[in-house]
């Protein structure tokens, strides 16, 4: 692929995704900052499926580039309200990839051996390799969202009462800053989505389940529960947002009230990511294309025999094929 053709593309996804882009140092209010409903122009689901098409084969590209030159690693987190639609854009986006290069991880309520550790080690231990893509279905910021929420989680954690004082999310957020830069200074590219969901939207998508038999079994009582608390984890996510957003790993607030179009965003950032890293398959030496050469000559070399008869071609006999005895059938 072109220099000029890979430039071409970066520029036309980094002006579709800088809508969603949380500047690092800007404090950050959800609802008066970004619209879950947002369709950057798109007049048609039928228009933002063909091009999330194009985007999936576009990622299998540089996904397929991205395992071969085995030197980058991306982590892709994703954060969200429940019923946001975050399994369903996985599922959706990373549709056509070969899922040998992607690895998806989902972290419930910590176990008791995660709760005898720090609080990112459980995270730390899910982490891509190099020529991978990793998927966090929830991640690291659950800490200081879910937690900070419920605090009384942040009991059953076992710090010390110094880990427990003082300004506990303002720390946090400074660890989870400094892991994150740890990480893209030794070259794991970090793509940190949040999908967001309006009231509303999320109201209609839980009478979904309710109303509907084959999804009866998504609901969950603690999810009616846990909206509830709207007010309170909006405010944890755009404190997490303001405080969380780096130059080395800048947040996407993803519209989510359309799924298609939520998918489409989410592609067109992950690919974007892909396309500033610009992976490329490795260049053989001039001895190891010499080797290949003379390896072809001699695949050629074993090609079949061309039959005079006419009758097409006539396989080569084996050299470890036994003759047959004079008393057997030919």
């Amino acid at each position: 692929m072109s220099d000029q053709l890979t430039h071409k593309r970066l520029r036309r996804l980094t002006d579709f995704i800088e809508p969603f882009r949380v500047t690092p140092g800007e404090e950050v209010r959800l609802g008066r900052d970004f619209d879950p409903a947002f369709k950057a122009g798109i007049k048609k689901k039928k228009q933002g499926v063909a091009l999330l098409r194009e985007g999936v084969e576009l990622l299998a590209e540089y996904q397929a580039r991205l395992a071969a030159q085995d030197t980058w690693g991306v982590l892709m987190t994703l954060q969200a309200m429940d019923t946001a639609g975050k399994d369903g854009t996985i599922r959706h986006v990373m549709s056509g990839v070969n899922p040998q290069g992607v690895a998806v991880h989902s972290f419930k309520v910590p176990s008791a051996e995660e709760l005898d550790h720090d609080f990112l080690w459980r995270y730390s231990r899910r982490l891509p390799a190099r020529g991978e893509i990793g998927i966090f279905n929830r991640s690291h910021y659950e800490e200081v969202l879910v937690v900070r929420v419920h605090q009384e989680y942040l009991d059953r954690e076992r710090l010390p009462g110094t880990a427990k004082s003082g300004k506990v999310w303002k720390r946090r957020y400074r660890e989870i800053n400094d892991w994150e830069r740890y990480l893209s200074d030794n070259g794991f590219k970090l793509v940190k989505l949040f999908l967001n969901l309006s009231n509303e939207e999320q109201r209609l998508r839980l009478l979904r389940r309710i109303d509907l038999p084959d999804h009866n079994w998504k609901f969950s009582e603690a999810d009616f529960l846990e909206r509830g608390l709207w007010r309170e984890y909006q405010h944890a996510i755009s404190e997490m947002l303001s405080h969380t957003s780096t130059d080395w790993a800048p947040w996407w607030v993803i519209p989510a009230d359309r799924k298609w179009f939520a998918r489409l965003a989410a592609a067109s950032v992950l690919v974007h990511a892909l396309i500033d890293i610009d992976p490329h398959y490795p260049k053989v030496s001039s001895e190891q294309r010499n080797a290949l050469l003379s390896v072809r000559e001699r695949l050629e070399a074993e090609a079949p025999r061309q039959d005079t008869s006419g009758n097409g071609h006539r396989p080569a006999p084996d050299e470890n094929e036994v003759p047959a005895l004079p008393s057997e059938p030919v």
